[in-house]
């Protein structure tokens, strides 16, 4: 639960080309994180769940962000 309120409130200080930034490259971490389960199975394949709601948050953040939230 502190993870996830630690990057909430990382992600709030963020301006909006430090969101973009973290965006592409949490995308593409979850395509290579998919690419190599595909493969061979992950130890923790939550970690593909986890990564794909961080994206989530992010792009969130960013919308909240341009409409002036």
């Amino acid at each position: 639960m502190s993870k996830r309120i630690d990057f909430i409130k990382s992600v709030k200080d963020m301006n909006d080309t430090d969101l973009k930034a973290k965006l592409a490259e949490d995308q593409l971490r979850l395509k290579k994180l998919e690419f190599a389960h595909a493969i061979s199975p992950l130890e923790n394949p939550m970690s593909i769940r986890s990564l794909r709601k961080d994206i989530a948050r992010l792009q969130t953040a960013l919308k909240k962000k341009q409409l002036g939230f």
